[in-house]
């Protein structure tokens, strides 16, 4: 992808989108995994923790390049986009929602921030891949840009999306957008939409943006309006009579 065109500056902004608005999670196990280590081996945790979660990022997303190249893979990779983008905007589950082990030593603390991140990078890597677009530049770029965001930015993303709720939003719809890119882009119908429907290419990223909001807004109203009455009814049975 051409330095000097608009599409790579627009992909630009959409990695640098994603890793802000998926990167938290990963910042939190992180603190979570190094907080019962001596304060002198928490930096190494860290340290080793981010080394070895970017390696292994590195190898995901190389891996995924490669199969998105296969017909139908990147319409599959396109709708767990749609998936993560209605997730987003779900209410949080009462609770801990991040259930990671605190270890007392370097090596436990490291191997369970690799393991978590092996698990919760998936989404990331998928989304990266997408606006990419093929290029390993932007491949890498988004890499090198999620490492400060893990590391630092968690606390400043967390304080964002909780003072601007619409933040989420529209990172919800970014994904959606990405998603229906990577639809029209897919190697079974590629050439058929550039030779008949090229008007599909601004169509259903919009269109997927519109699905993740509307859908994710709708699901996320109707799993809070069942959870209202059994909070009403708990703090109706804690009344004194």
């Amino acid at each position: 992808m051409d330095v000097s065109s608009p599409q790579f500056w627009v992909a630009v902004l959409q990695i640098i989108a994603i890793d802000i608005v998926l990167g938290g999670d990963n910042a939190i196990v992180i603190a979570l995994a190094c907080r019962r280590l001596p304060e002198k081996q928490r930096n190494l945790g860290i340290f080793w923790g981010v080394l070895g979660a970017i390696g292994l990022r590195v190898i995901l997303i190389f891996f995924a390049l490669g199969l998105l190249a296969i017909p139908f893979l990147k319409i599959a990779g396109a709708l767990l986009l749609l998936w993560i983008g209605i997730k987003l905007l779900q209410p949080e589950p009462e609770g801990d929602q991040h259930q990671i082990d605190a270890s007392t030593t370097l090596l436990g603390a490291v191997k369970t921030i690799i393991i978590a991140d092996a698990v919760m990078s998936l989404d990331n890597v998928i989304a990266i891949a997408g606006a990419a677009k093929d290029s390993i530049g932007l491949v890498i770029f988004g890499l090198v840009v999620s490492v400060p965001i893990i590391v630092w930015g968690s606390k400043w993303v967390m304080k964002l999306m909780d003072r601007f709720p619409i933040a989420i939003v529209i990172g919800a719809g970014l994904l959606g957008w990405i998603a229906g890119d990577m639809s029209v882009t897919d190697a079974i119908i590629k050439e058929w939409v550039k030779a008949n429907a090229a008007f599909l290419y601004w169509l259903v990223p919009v269109s997927g943006a519109l699905l993740v909001v509307v859908i994710g807004k709708w699901l996320a109203a109707r799993t809070q309006a069942k959870m209202a009455p059994v909070v009403d009814l708990a703090d109706n049975r804690n009344k004194p009579l």
